[in-house]
C-alpha cells in the first residue's frame, strides 16, 4: 500500500508578486525551498488564507534571500500581494517508508524568512 504524505510546508508565506503576464507557476526564493527540500519544477498546493483558494502549480526557484513568493500566470488571478499563504509538497510512500520519514515545516516570519524548521505540527491549534 501507498500513502500520500506530507513532505514539506512553508507555512504563512507573504505574497510579493503576482505577475499575470508569466507562462505560469510560483517562484519561491531559491534559500527557502532548500531548507524545506522542495524542488525547482516540483508541484505545489497553494492555499490561500485570504480568500480561502486552493490550487496546484509548479515551482521556479527565485533569488536567494530575496523573499520572493510570486505567483505567475493564471495562478496571479487567484492571490493578491500581500496575501497569505501556505505552500505545501506531498510525497507518496510505501508502508514500509513511513516509518523514517519526517516533513520539514518553514515557520515563515512577516518579511518572508523562515523564524523556525519543524518537522512535527503541534496537535492543538494555536492563535
Amino acid at each position: 500500500m501507498f500513502r500520500t504524505m506530507l513532505n514539506s510546508k512553508i507555512h504563512r508565506a507573504t505574497v510579493t508578486e503576482a505577475d499575470l503576464n508569466y507562462v505560469g507557476s510560483i517562484t519561491i526564493d531559491s534559500h527557502i525551498l532548500e531548507q524545506v527540500g522542495i524542488l525547482p519544477h516540483e508541484k505545489v498546493q497553494i492555499v490561500n488564507n485570504n480568500n480561502g483558494e486552493r490550487f496546484e502549480t509548479y515551482v521556479i526557484a527565485g533569488k536567494r534571500h530575496s523573499g520572493v513568493i510570486c505567483l505567475n500566470g493564471a495562478a496571479a488571478r487567484r492571490v493578491q500581494k500581500g496575501d497569505t499563504v501556505i505552500i505545501i509538497s506531498y510525497v507518496t510512500l510505501s508502508d514500509e517508508e513511513l516509518d523514517g520519514h519526517q516533513p520539514k515545516i518553514a515557520i515563515m516570519e512577516d518579511d518572508n524568512q523562515i523564524g523556525e524548521i519543524i518537522v512535527e505540527e503541534p496537535p492543538l491549534t494555536v492563535l
